[in-house]
């Protein structure tokens, strides 16, 4: 007798999830691994956030608060856009929910039919393509080059839309490549979406704090504002304030799609907890000294990433423009044999042989839709990151060119 759904024999588990605690089980037989397999920020939510959701509890503010979040947090959530982004939006366009990614997966919930397809361009968060498939949707991947800065091309895009799409995703600053669109690139992607009424556009933004180089973040409902109509604009505090674990994220998009997702969440979660939307708003309203912060410290460690990378002979690597990863090449290791005698098949086998030689946990590209690469979380300090890089260089350095046989 089987327990489990048809449909969950199609979705994996997240990727990141199982490096990580790949990394885990390695540490736990007493080996020293660093893990850079999952990305937060390692810094403390700042205290009054942390001390707003303490005063909100001890106030009696424990019961179920509206599903689409507080009064108080969609206003302010609406000013957010309007001061942060340019977009028009009002409390009512606004809901609140467990996560950023529980928006995505309400938002699918409510819009995807079985066969609807989704556009990926990829490397993708590893989450996007398992969510579409659960709810009976295509994930239809769009490669992005990396001599196109990981970006999605209005050639590629305009290729990949077909009448059964539903969805354009976008993630800017990407997880796991840090790409940013600068507005004429996305003004080029909503030329090509003007001709296709069909397609709604789910725009992640979650990293749009942490952006490099004195870049500008533009949001996709400002560049594009004629096609607010059919986009979902998703953000969160858990990256921008170090808050990951309190799991408070949020949208703005048109009414009949807002009023779809308030009903899927009345009917799964019911809502926030009440004192996660009490310190979220804490985060909006507060000081925001944190993010200037945050944001020089990344940048820092982005460029010694960089920079050790450079030095170590098969490994590629460009200036990520945002977020706190390091999308890394490795082309030149495949086909390399290890001091085991292993042969490097892929980039599934070279994050293996990093964790099992070098004891430094990654995720494979190929979890992300685009190899060969690995990805790595610059999310951690300087001093980790230094003995990372020099484990990685050492069990690169270990590696042999194998034979090649007639």
């Amino acid at each position: 007798m089987s327990y489990v759904a048809k449909r969950l024999a199609v979705v994996k588990p997240s990727a990141s999830m199982a490096a990580s605690q790949a990394a885990k089980a390695l540490r736990a037989t007493g080996v020293d691994v660093i893990d850079l397999g999952l990305g937060e920020p390692d810094f403390p939510t700042p205290a009054h956030i942390a001390q707003a959701a303490h005063e909100a509890a001890l106030a009696g503010e424990t019961l179920y608060t509206a599903a689409a979040g507080t009064p108080a947090l969609r206003q302010q959530i609406a000013l957010k856009f309007q001061r942060e982004n340019g977009l028009d939006c009002a409390p009512e366009d606004v809901v609140v929910a467990n996560g950023a990614k529980q928006i995505i997966f309400n938002a699918l919930m409510a819009t995807l039919d079985e066969g609807d397809e989704a556009i990926l361009p990829a490397p993708y968060f590893v989450s996007y393509p398992e969510m579409v498939k659960l709810l009976g949707g295509v994930p239809v991947v769009a490669p992005c080059r990396a001599e196109n800065g990981f970006r999605l091309t209005p050639e590629v895009l305009d290729a990949a839309i077909t009448p059964r799409t539903k969805w354009l995703f976008l993630n800017m600053p990407g997880n796991p490549s840090g790409a940013v669109y600068s507005q004429e690139e996305l003004r080029a992607l909503g030329a090509v979406l003007a001709r296709h009424p069909q397609v709604l556009v789910l725009s992640d933004e979650i990293y749009e704090h942490i952006i490099f180089d004195g870049r500008e973040f533009i949001s996709w409902g400002r560049a594009c504002p004629e096609l607010k109509e059919r986009s979902l604009i998703v953000n969160g505090v858990a990256k921008a304030y170090a808050m990951t674990g309190w799991r408070v994220g949020y949208a703005m998009g048109p009414a009949p799609l807002i009023k779809a997702m308030n009903t899927v969440q009345s009917q799964s979660v019911t809502s926030v907890a009440a004192p996660m939307q009490a310190a979220a708003l804490a985060a909006l309203s507060g000081p925001q000294d944190c993010i200037a912060r945050f944001r020089e410290a990344f940048q820092r460690r982005r460029d010694l990433v960089v920079d050790r990378v450079g030095q170590i002979d098969g490994l590629t690597l460009s200036a990520p423009e945002g977020a706190f990863y390091a999308y890394i090449g490795c082309a030149d290791l495949i086909g390399r044999r290890t001091p085991a005698g292993e042969i490097l098949a892929d980039d599934t086998a070279v994050s293996n042989y990093l964790l099992k030689e070098g004891h430094v946990g990654s995720v494979p590209g190929a979890a992300y839709g685009l190899s060969p690469f690995f990805r790595i979380s610059t999310a951690t300090s300087d001093e980790v990151l230094t003995e990372a890089l020099d484990r990685i260089a050492r069990a690169v350095g270990a590696l042999e060119t194998a034979e090649v046989t007639a």
